[in-house]
């Protein structure tokens, strides 16, 4: 008999588990010693304090099951990185392929391998940030494997409140608790 998946929602990430894993995932959380803050959660992003870096988070507005796809600014709290744009793809793009954030009207071309990319400069992920803070929505696209069109849509709704909470996280301005 299979066992009963569990739906558990933190925040803007749901994921099933059966009860075994459950029982794993909350002994290795109470373990954990920098287990990650919310720090804000609001419209579709989300500022989660890591311990060693704080993250600006969102999930797509519709993603395929089974895959993990999210955009991100990751911030370190030696300063490096500061904001850097980042995206794991729902699936790996197929080598050589361009990977394209698009927000507004604005196209940004990406370094990337496999299943992620990222910001190729300090000043492309300026500009990014920037852009995330002023639109509405942002679009990745990219070519899979077998050359059919990945494309992830975001709401930047709560982005620029997530991204300055993840930065004052990481700069000590907020007190980890």
């Amino acid at each position: 008999m299979a066992q009963p998946k569990l739906l558990l929602k933190f925040g803007w990430l749901s994921r099933g588990y059966g009860w075994a894993s459950l029982a794993v995932l909350a002994l290795a959380a109470a373990a954990a010693s920098a287990a990650p803050n919310i720090r804000f959660a609001g419209g579709h992003w989300a500022a989660i304090d890591f311990g060693s870096r704080c993250e600006a988070r969102s999930r797509p507005l519709w993603f395929k099951p089974g895959t993990e796809p999210y955009a991100g600014f990751a911030f370190g709290r030696s300063g490096r990185p500061h904001g850097q744009f980042y995206v794991h793809l729902g699936q790996p793009a197929r080598a050589g392929a361009t990977v394209i954030a698009t927000i507004g009207d604005q196209p940004f071309l990406l370094a990337g391998n496999g299943e992620w990319a990222w910001s190729a400069s300090a000043a492309q992920q300026e500009a990014i940030r920037r852009a995330a803070r002023y639109g509405q929505h942002m679009r990745i696209d990219s070519r899979d494997s077998r050359g059919r069109r990945i494309v992830d849509r975001y709401d930047l709704s709560g982005a620029a409140t997530a991204i300055d909470a993840a930065a004052a996280a990481c700069a000590g301005k907020i007190e980890r608790r």
